[in-house]
């Protein structure tokens, strides 16, 4: 799934964005809730190239990462593709906007995303490293 992430700094700092703390929030009824991670541009590309994908050995009903293949030039080449279209975040710089898709894998059970939440827990004043805020966003109201 492909979640299209637009983030505005209206202040006359620059702010950080842990990246690495991003999560989709899933609540999978009968299951509890779920935290997966983005996935990165490369894995995006393995699924596209490789639908079937690696064995899931893990009991987990959303799969937490992809094996990605090392070298292969179709995963390479839809690499390539889909990299200028990912969210790329670090520092949101003073009064500037951000703008690109962050993916998940949701094992094409798209029902799950009415019932979801992105959640970006760590963003922080670049000067003096101070926590600012959070974000829940509850994917209800844009799931249609």
């Amino acid at each position: 799934m492909a979640l299209e992430v637009s983030l505005q700094n209206l202040t006359t700092s620059a702010m950080r964005v842990t990246a690495g703390t991003i999560r989709l929030e899933v609540d999978v009824s009968g299951e509890g809730r779920q935290k997966l991670q983005p996935l990165r541009p490369r894995e995006v590309a393995t699924l596209i190239a490789y639908p079937a994908g690696a064995p899931n050995v893990t009991s987990r009903r959303f799969p937490t990462g992809v094996q990605v293949p090392t070298k292969d030039k179709k995963v390479d080449k839809i690499t390539e593709e889909i990299r200028p279209f990912a969210l790329d975040v670090d520092v949101i710089p003073p009064m500037a906007k951000l703008h690109g898709y962050l993916f998940f894998n949701i094992a094409k059970e798209f029902e799950v995303v009415r019932d979801s939440t992105l959640y970006l827990p760590d963003i922080k004043i670049v000067a003096g490293n101070k926590p600012l805020m959070f974000f829940e966003v509850p994917l209800a109201s844009v799931a249609h």
